[in-house]
């Protein structure tokens, strides 16, 4: 299995934005031989999306029957690409910062971040919530979990299940001299708390994050797209 991991740029609160970056990467993948491509976390509306104001946030907050995540199964299907990207979701009156995967047109799995860091808590009320369960679903034979972000540092226990394949979209405003000098390798330390075989994709956003993507392997860097640059890390699996 070839999975890309996509080191793409995206505007907050711009979901048609997001969303043709996210067809643009899809068609290159294909282009290139992969089987799923994956972006970071809350890349459909932006990770700064939201303004803690729930009227205002549940207008731009997402279900997965929403007419964007239809357009994004028939992508998947007329590119014959599988993605996984981040999004805040919005089921009934609760948002979530959550993740899925849609292979052949179809939701497999739906993951809503366990850990509160995604949000300014302080100023949420109880609309604003976290998951409750990490599950191992199988993607393509492979035994797969997926963590947001603080989730593997806040709950590392809870993703050390056995699983082939552990998917960490994140979204990191390390600078570039503070990834280099110790960051990556705190990462990789993390991650091996969880799974011995880790994907990390990080976003592109102006003057805040600036994305890189990694396999992490053992505790070790296997493969590496560097911070500041925008494109894809291919990984086979």
């Amino acid at each position: 299995m070839k999975i890309a991991l996509a080191s793409a740029r995206m505007i907050d609160r711009d979901i048609s934005y997001n969303l043709s970056q996210m067809k643009c990467y899809m068609k290159e993948a294909k282009t290139n031989g992969a089987d799923l491509v994956c972006f970071g976390e809350a890349f459909l509306q932006g990770f700064n999306a939201l303004s803690w104001q729930y009227e205002e946030d549940r207008k731009i907050a997402l279900a997965t029957s929403s007419q964007e995540f239809t357009k994004i199964r028939t992508l998947t299907k007329e590119i014959d690409i599988d993605v996984l990207f981040g999004y805040n979701e919005l089921e009934d009156e609760s948002l979530y910062s959550s993740c899925a995967l849609i292979a052949g047109g179809e939701l497999v799995h739906n993951y809503r971040r366990i850990s509160k860091g995604w949000k300014e808590y302080t100023k949420t009320d109880k609309h604003y919530k976290e998951g409750i369960t990490v599950e191992i679903f199988d993607y393509k034979g492979k035994k797969c979990v997926i963590g947001l972000c603080g989730d593997l540092w806040d709950h590392p226990e809870r993703f050390a299940l056995g699983e082939d394949l552990l998917f960490w979209p994140v979204y990191v405003c390390w600078t570039q001299e503070e990834w280099e000098n110790g960051g990556k390798l705190a990462y990789a330390e993390q991650a091996k708390l969880c799974c011995e075989n880790t994907l990390y994709i990080n976003s592109i956003c102006d003057g805040d994050a600036f994305g890189g993507a990694v396999q992490f392997f053992s505790g070790k860097i296997q493969r590496e797209l560097p911070i500041l640059n925008e494109g894809l890390l291919y990984v086979t699996i």
